[in-house]
C-alpha cells in the first residue's frame, strides 16, 4: 500500500463506502438478486455490516435504520417502488450459489 496514514486510509475507505452507496441508491435497476449473483452480497448485506460496524463502535443501529442508511429511504417502500420478481434464470443461478457454499 502507499505512505497514506491510518486516518488518511479510513477516510479514503469512508469516501469509497459512500460513493458505493450512492451509486447502488442512484442504480435502482439493479436488483438485489443481480448484486447477489455476481458479487455474492446485496444491499441487505450492506446494510448488516453496516450496522456491525456501528455496534462494534458502541452505536445502537436497527436494522431499519442501517437498511434506510444504504437504499436512501425506508426498506419497504424501496421493495415497493424498486423490487421486480426475480426471473427463473435469476433463481436458478441463486440456487447453483447457495449450493457452492
Amino acid at each position: 500500500m502507499t505512505d497514506m496514514t491510518e486516518d488518511q486510509r479510513v477516510r479514503a475507505e469512508a469516501a469509497a463506502f459512500r460513493r458505493l452507496i450512492q451509486h447502488l441508491q442512484e442504480r435502482k435497476d439493479v436488483q438485489n438478486i443481480d448484486l447477489m449473483n455476481l458479487g455474492g452480497f446485496c444491499r441487505n448485506c450492506l446494510a448488516n455490516w453496516y450496522r456491525e460496524a456501528a455496534e462494534n463502535d458502541g452505536q445502537l443501529l436497527t436494522k431499519d435504520d442501517a437498511r434506510e442508511a444504504i437504499y436512501g429511504m425506508p426498506y419497504e417502500t424501496w421493495k415497493d417502488l424498486y423490487q421486480k420478481e426475480a426471473s427463473d434464470d435469476q433463481k436458478a443461478s441463486f440456487s447453483n450459489q447457495a449450493a457452492h457454499k
